[in-house]
């Protein structure tokens, strides 16, 4: 199985994933847990370019959403592919419905430009999609608590409110694969929502 989380900066990913990450252990379950972008040595260099905040110069658009899908493709060469041949689960800590809901919701690039990277380059799409959905300023308060906050969490509030709407379009067209959880409520509460969708 394919699971991925999804949602906005500071809504609970990390903690949900590492919950579920040990739950589907103990059911004796090989468990492989990765994030985008990322996953593998070369797509974290790209990860550090994508998030860092010491550019000498502005990352356009469209650079940014080429870097991601670049992070993507050997990440699911390297790691998504074999790991679901080999019979694994993957827990995915973003995949393309954040470039969907950062990229086109977010920067305002067009839907066609993700679709034909999606088509050429996404060979595979997860089972169940977890989008963890806060208010903007739950989530921003949070990331601040975290420490120095990335390029992207160093975003305006009108920018989350954007790619909030962008997971909740995707939710509406995509609710059988896209589940919706509370991340209002505590840890545990968010995990037994997750848990009842994979039971």
């Amino acid at each position: 199985m394919f699971i991925s989380f999804e949602g906005t900066e500071g809504v609970g990913k990390t903690t949900l994933i590492r919950k579920i990450y040990d739950y589907l252990e103990l059911q004796g379950q090989q468990v492989v847990l990765t994030r985008e972008p990322g996953g593998t040595p070369m797509a974290e260099q790209i990860r550090s370019l994508l998030l860092s905040v010491n550019h000498e110069e502005s990352m356009a658009h469209d650079t940014e959403l080429l870097l991601m899908y670049a992070a993507r493709a050997q990440h699911l060469q390297q790691v998504i592919v074999p790991a679901l041949t080999a019979g694994k689960t993957i827990l995915c800590d973003r995949f393309t419905d954040a470039s969907f809901a950062y990229q086109c919701a977010g920067r305002g690039l067009s839907k066609e430009k993700l679709q034909l990277l999606n088509s050429d380059f996404v060979s595979h799409m997860p089972n169940i999609t977890f989008w963890l959905d806060a208010p903007t300023e739950l989530g921003m308060s949070r990331a601040r608590e975290r420490g120095a906050l990335d390029r992207f969490e160093q975003e305006k509030a009108t920018f989350f409110e954007k790619v909030r709407s962008g997971y909740h379009e995707l939710w509406e067209q995509q609710g059988e694969r896209i589940k919706r959880l509370d991340a209002t409520q505590s840890p545990k509460q968010v995990f037994q929502q997750a848990i009842a969708y994979l039971n």
